[in-house]
């Protein structure tokens, strides 16, 4: 996988051919030129071998960034939630024609945030607002036929004060019950600062999310260049490794439902197609 959005946030140009910034494609292209883009996007990175990409975002949007202070801006189509709506689902459609796996994020959307959950704590708008606002462009994802979505790290007035990521109110609650999802759920980075202010360090962070409802925990992303520096091959074998020993940990207390586990390699193998049979 990898973050293919447009714009500034192109992990693999080149050799995948550059795309404008989302905003810029709501601005100066149609919907079909859109969902074309996305497909030859999509089937580049596939050549690759990379079958999934983290985009599009689908948070509402209109101000500056991203940013320390807004992890959106240029990276949202539009502030308009039906012309945000209507270039997520262009951009998802392009990439399952091409055979790559979308990912939209960052659910319930981070338009209008309060500040950039990279950096520390932040939160979205209210539950209340986001009904009409920020979860239009993820009611039309789901509608779609999305296969995956990502969470945010922010917190949620009206619904959790903890991360999004962490919250089964979100997860499990708001987007598989309310919203009707049924495919691959992804948290955002868990070394994200929003997590470890809200006290959690990686492990216990991937043992919350997955009892939330997560599928998939990614962590490591938000790193600081110093950081990744320090960041050997080994150390991100230890970082996993204490992951996946957290998480057999909670099993074995009866923290971690096993059927948990079992729902999120169901979810994972469906997303890529994997038979268990």
């Amino acid at each position: 996988m990898a973050d293919q959005e447009g714009g500034g946030i192109e992990r693999l140009t080149p050799p995948v051919p550059s795309m404008p910034w989302p905003r810029t494609m709501a601005a100066t292209m149609s919907t079909q030129q859109v969902q074309q883009l996305a497909a030859a996007t999509g089937a580049a990175m596939v050549a690759l071998g990379v079958k999934m990409d983290l985009a599009p975002v689908a948070d509402v949007d209109a101000g500056p960034g991203p940013s320390a202070s807004n992890p959106d801006g240029r990276r949202s189509f539009s502030g308009d939630p039906a012309t945000a709506s209507s270039y997520t689902v262009a951009f998802i459609k392009g990439l399952i024609q091409s055979g790559a796996i979308p990912v939209v994020k960052h659910f319930p959307g981070l338009g209008g945030a309060t500040g950039n959950t990279d950096n520390g704590p932040a939160s979205t708008q209210s539950l209340s607002s986001l009904q009409s606002s920020g979860l239009v462009p993820f009611r039309a994802a789901v509608a779609a036929g999305a296969t995956a979505v990502m969470i945010a790290n922010a917190a949620v007035p009206g619904l959790t004060s903890l991360p999004a990521s962490l919250s089964s109110s979100v997860i499990t609650g708001l987007l598989r019950q309310q919203l009707g999802f049924n495919g691959l759920i992804l948290t955002d980075s868990l070394s994200a600062g929003a997590i470890s202010a809200a006290g959690y360090d990686l492990e216990h962070a991937a043992v919350a999310a997955v009892g939330a409802g997560a599928d998939m925990v990614l962590f490591g992303s938000t790193l600081t260049p110093a950081q990744t520096a320090l960041l050997s091959p080994a150390g991100v074998d230890a970082n996993l490794r204490g992951i996946a020993g957290a998480i057999a940990t909670a099993v074995s207390t009866g923290e971690l439902p096993s059927s948990r586990l079992d729902s999120a390699d169901e979810h994972v193998l469906d997303a890529g197609h994997v038979s268990l049979c």
